[in-house]
């Protein structure tokens, strides 16, 4: 019977953890502090790393948890999503609510008790554009996804806010390469997904869009669009040379991908240009990394 206990408390424990959908949250904690390391001009320090982290974790824990909930009867309709804890009943909305609204209302906190009141407020603004509009925009029009883009690309200026506290030009550099990376890494995954999107009442473009051709137009123009914005932080004055080139190479494979794509707009053309948003980031990121040391 104790073993019976101990094995079900950690299925509960891994059915929250579930709702704060680790990959994005990761991502959002992983641009954050990048965000801090660029702007810092020496080194960061382990309370700048610790807060970025921290606070940047539990809000984007947050927002996907109350994500889930306000999304949880639609969640139920879809293949891919029907075996999460909330429409699978192995977590009951009220718990999930107020485990999200907990974990926000915490890294909000953080930010403001340690004096960081531009990245308390930025991060507000994370939280509010993606609950407020992007989420019920879903169900109204295809382009909420442009909407859904600005909550996305925020957290490398969260990150930029604790150590500079501004929001200086070059910073936005960060901001414009995620922002346009979203672009395609989501029109792709709605082109595989766009039945099940279907189902669940969400209006993505891929759903309205009966050859993908439109889609794959879009993922095309913004795809063109990061390779100029890649080298944005070069341009600036904030990373070099060395940077630049590899950002012009991955960026120049990623348009590659974006071509076969709008070529032959079907799922096995969108997978690997899903997949390869997946690899082109990180990479990214490590080139900023190896180009600063």
């Amino acid at each position: 019977m104790q073993a019976q206990d101990i094995a079900l408390e950690r299925l509960q424990i891994a059915d929250l953890v579930s709702l704060t959908k680790p990959g994005l949250t990761l991502l959002a904690v992983a641009t954050a502090v990048g965000g801090a390391y660029l702007a810092s001009e020496t080194s960061l320090s382990i309370q700048q790393i610790g807060v970025t982290f921290l606070a940047t974790a539990l809000a984007g824990a947050g927002a996907a948890t109350i994500n889930q909930y306000l999304e949880r009867d639609l969640d139920a309709r879809m293949r891919r999503t029907v075996n999460r804890a909330l429409p699978a009943g192995r977590v009951t909305p009220p718990a999930a609510l107020t485990f999200g609204v907990l974990c926000s209302v915490l890294g909000v906190a953080l930010f403001a008790v340690l004096g960081h009141i531009l990245a308390a407020g930025l991060t507000v603004v994370t939280l509010g554009t993606y609950l407020g509009l992007y989420t019920p925009l879903k169900r109204l029009t295809p382009w909420a996804s442009i909407v859904g883009a600005v909550p996305g690309a925020l957290p490398p200026m969260i990150g930029w806010a604790v150590v500079r506290e501004n929001l200086s030009l070059d910073g936005w550099s960060l901001f414009a390469i995620l922002f346009i990376w979203q672009i395609p890494h989501f029109f792709s995954l709605a082109l595989v997904y766009r039945n099940d999107y279907a189902r669940a009442g969400f209006r993505t473009l891929s759903v309205s869009d009966e050859d993908g051709q439109k889609t794959a137009w879009q993922v095309l123009l913004y795809s063109i669009a990061l390779l100029p914005a890649s080298v944005l932080p070069t341009a600036f004055g904030l990373l070099g040379h060395l940077y630049a080139a590899g950002a012009i190479v991955l960026s120049c494979a990623f348009l590659v991908l974006a071509i076969r794509l709008f070529a032959r707009p079907e799922n096995r053309t969108a997978r690997a240009l899903f997949l390869g948003s997946l690899v082109y980031l990180p990479l990214l990121v490590a080139l900023m990394v190896v180009d600063r040391l």
